[in-house]
């Protein structure tokens, strides 16, 4: 279930992933960080589809995430709609576009697949390779990819699992909670 982890960032050649948990609505999320910059780079939950694990070497560092904890709370409290820490995760430069793009989705709206290729100027047929990319997003929550749908408004796949894209969204307000 998880992926091949390479470091990332500056620091990746020499210094060992940083790594935390924090209990949430979710259940546990995993955080790694650049230890140099202090810039997170995932954001995992339990059967997440491309999630990472912690692996041996990786070295446990609650304080280096203590702002992340902080805002997650209160998102999680529906007191926070914006998340102002350091990402780190690198991709593709399509890829980079595509989860600016999604950084761009604001708190309680939704948008497209399609939107999104728009908002990057790829055309159409990228559609597949936008959602491709939504789905490799390696910071779940943090960078909105839960708020993209389908052109026909219907909750398309997310790797942290649909019940998980419900719950944020009736959080943010996009969606009416069930009764």
């Amino acid at each position: 279930m998880s992926i091949a982890d390479t470091p990332t960032g500056p620091a990746a050649a020499t210094a060992p992933t940083h790594w935390t948990e924090l209990a949430s609505p979710l259940g546990p999320l995993l955080l790694t960080a650049d230890p140099a910059t202090g810039a997170l780079t995932s954001l995992s939950v339990p059967g997440q589809k491309g999630g990472r694990t912690v692996r041996p070497g990786w070295r446990r560092d609650p304080a280096l995430f203590r702002a992340a904890e902080e805002q997650l709370a209160a998102y999680f409290a529906g007191e926070l709609t914006e998340f102002r820490l350091a990402l780190g995760a690198e991709g593709s430069e399509f890829r980079e576009k595509v989860w600016a793009a999604l950084d761009s989705v604001p708190y309680g709206a939704t948008t497209t697949y399609g939107e999104i290729a728009a908002r990057i100027g790829a055309s159409r047929a990228a559609v597949r390779a936008v959602g491709g990319a939504i789905g490799a997003n390696p910071l779940l929550v943090l960078r909105p990819c839960h708020r993209v749908i389908g052109a026909d408004g219907s909750l398309t796949g997310y790797a942290g699992g649909l019940d998980r894209k419900v719950r944020l969204l009736t959080l943010e307000g996009a969606l009416r909670a069930s009764a």
